[in-house]
């Protein structure tokens, strides 16, 4: 997740993002009041959310280190005309408008009204070669692949 609120980008790794609704297209995610990124996040009207490949662990652990400049790679980021940061390598990006906040303990809830979607390649679902999602579960990093099973619940 990238925003800048005015006083300069923040990002951070969210564990889970998931679709609320295909019309209005929303999202939601979770942010943890612990951390610095999350101020600047509540205060933006809009962010981009990023979908990374399996190959961007590093971007993902980046993004999920307290105190890191994130944004120190002047490469690895821009803005988009709009103004948010965001960064260049994601296979996916969603930019959105902030359309609610709930707060939920020591978290905020956010959901996103899905504007805009930046594809690094248009025709990246049908390569052969197109990254391979990933997935964060049980603490660890995880790629998702044609050999990825959706297990039954424990019983």
């Amino acid at each position: 997740m990238t925003a800048d609120a005015g006083r300069g980008p923040v990002a951070l790794t969210a564990t889970s993002v998931t679709s609320v609704s295909a019309t209005p297209p929303l999202l939601v995610f979770s942010v943890s009041v612990l951390s610095s990124a999350t101020p600047t996040i509540l205060e933006s009207s809009s962010m981009v959310v990023h979908l990374l490949g399996a190959d961007q662990v590093d971007l993902a652990r980046l993004c999920a280190t307290s105190g890191a400049d994130r944004f120190a790679d002047t490469g690895s980021w821009a803005r988009l005309v709009t103004g948010e940061p965001y960064f260049v390598a994601a296979p996916v990006s969603i930019r959105g408008t902030i359309a609610a906040t709930f707060t939920a303990g020591a978290s905020t809830l956010v959901v996103v009204n899905a504007t805009h979607a930046h594809y690094a390649s248009p025709d990246i679902a049908a390569r052969s070669d197109a990254p391979r999602p990933l997935v964060y579960h049980n603490r660890t990093w995880h790629q998702l692949s044609e050999q990825s099973q959706v297990m039954p619940g424990a019983q």
